[in-house]
């Protein structure tokens, strides 16, 4: 349940809204520019740290506990913008539409540090097999929230008498709904201070001497803990070579697929794909694809180990991708949209089960949260900032949708450079904790 709510926001700001841009006649290039509101994505962990120290001082969210106030929060922020984007007209409002976008894109960031600090700290460090299966659970939970829910405002825009906007009432109302699980799951117990008290001694001796007034030096403390331990902890065990490797290799991996991913509604409209068959296929038929593939991969990488099943998605995500090419080049032949759907659908989950499952190996419980957001955000940071230059590419290529999509099968090659030479530290990782 939660990783449906870590899915369904990119709905409201990714493929809900770009269709609602491309039926307002926006070109290729502005829709692809409105992919610059998911920078929060690429950026959170810049204020991760505050999730793994401060709770929000909320009437009633304190009594949450660390991670589902914040979780709750932000799905209640999420939702008050979705009413209020519901009431505006996209001709009119378009700055003011882009800026909510941002106000939900910041808060669903802020979400899933917090979901997937979460995630990490209620599984056991040793538990190999069980942060698979949680990665599955996830990945499957994301895409419910992405393709089973995101089929619903596709489907009220074919409605006669609704609009776009008004689906976004009903977008409000399922992430209120989502709050609900928050409000029954079980805070995990961790004693955060105890595993700090190391790093508490360390930058206390190093500012003892600078600095003599007790308040400022506990303050002092504190800030450096929460914001520079998590990210000199992570360099520190790791080594900068290895640890700028593993970054590189998260941040190039999913490069392919955030260039098609952020064009691809618009090419399936331009191509002569309805809203109805976007919804059934793009949708649907892709989310149950992809929570099939979602737990598959979790037991392929039980079986074989995280290594194996990032090098087989890795070459499989870039095979499929020239299937989209197909279609460009054959036409809206729905055969081969189906075909196209399930392919996707299972290079994306199985790369996405082994990508979570890799970074929660990496990371270090005390600072689950931010070295996750860490880590994660590179990964984010090609379906944002980067991907949004996609509608100039299309438009450079002068619309050769075939070209463009064989250019986004070669861009995932370099990742698997990176992922063979960090074989062995995967490898070593997996024995250590088995």
């Amino acid at each position: 349940m939660f990783g449906i709510s870590q899915g369904f926001p990119w709905v409201m700001i990714g493929s809900a809204l770009t269709a609602w841009l491309k039926e307002a006649d926006l070109s290729r290039s502005a829709i692809g520019l409105f992919g610059v509101i998911f920078v929060s994505y690429s950026i959170n962990f810049l204020w991760s740290p505050l999730l793994d120290r401060f709770q929000l001082p909320l009437p009633g969210i304190k009594k949450m506990g660390l991670r589902r106030g914040w979780i709750f929060s932000m799905q209640l922020f999420i939702a008050a913008c979705c009413i209020v984007m519901a009431n505006m007209e996209i001709n009119q409002s378009l700055f003011y539409i882009a800026l909510l976008g941002l106000v939900i894109s910041i808060c669903s960031a802020t979400q899933d540090v917090a979901i997937d600090g979460y995630r990490i700290d209620i599984i056991p460090t040793e538990d190999k097999d069980n942060l698979s299966a949680a990665s599955a659970a996830a990945t499957a939970g994301w895409w419910t929230g992405y393709g089973g829910l995101g089929a619903i405002p596709f489907f009220i825009a074919d409605i006669p008498g609704w609009s776009w906007s008004q689906s976004y009432y009903v977008l409000a109302g399922i992430m209120l709904l989502l709050g609900v699980p928050v409000l029954m799951a079980k805070e995990p117990n961790i004693d955060r201070e105890r595993m700090l008290e190391g790093a508490d001694r360390f930058y206390h001796s190093a500012i003892d001497s600078a600095i003599q007034a007790k308040t400022w030096q506990r303050i002092t403390t504190w800030l450096l803990i929460t914001l520079v331990e998590p990210f000199r902890e992570f360099f520190n065990r790791n080594g900068v070579k290895l640890a700028l490797s593993v970054l590189l290799f998260i941040f190039l991996f999913k490069m392919g697929e955030a260039f098609l991913g952020r064009m691809s509604i618009v090419f399936y409209k331009e191509i002569g794909f309805s809203n109805t068959d976007i919804g059934s296929y793009s949708k649907l038929l892709n989310w149950w694809v992809t929570i099939l593939f979602a737990a598959i991969g979790g037991l392929v990488n039980i079986r074989y180990g995280i290594y194996r099943g990032l090098m087989i998605s890795g070459i499989a995500m870039a095979s499929s991708n020239l299937m989209f090419a197909a279609i460009a080049i054959v036409g809206p032949s729905k055969p081969l949209f189906i075909a196209t759907i399930f392919v996707d659908g299972f290079t994306s989950a199985w790369s996405s089960v082994a990508m979570v499952a890799f970074i929660s190996l990496m990371c270090n419980r005390a600072f689950s949260a931010t070295q996750y957001a860490l880590m994660a955000s590179l990964g984010v940071l090609g379906r944002t900032v980067l991907a949004s230059l996609s509608g100039f590419i299309v438009d450079g290529m002068d619309g050769n949708w075939a070209g463009f999509f064989v250019l986004t099968t070669v861009m995932v090659f370099p990742s698997l450079i990176f992922l063979w030479r960090i074989k062995h530290h995967i490898d070593g990782l997996e024995s250590r904790n088995t």
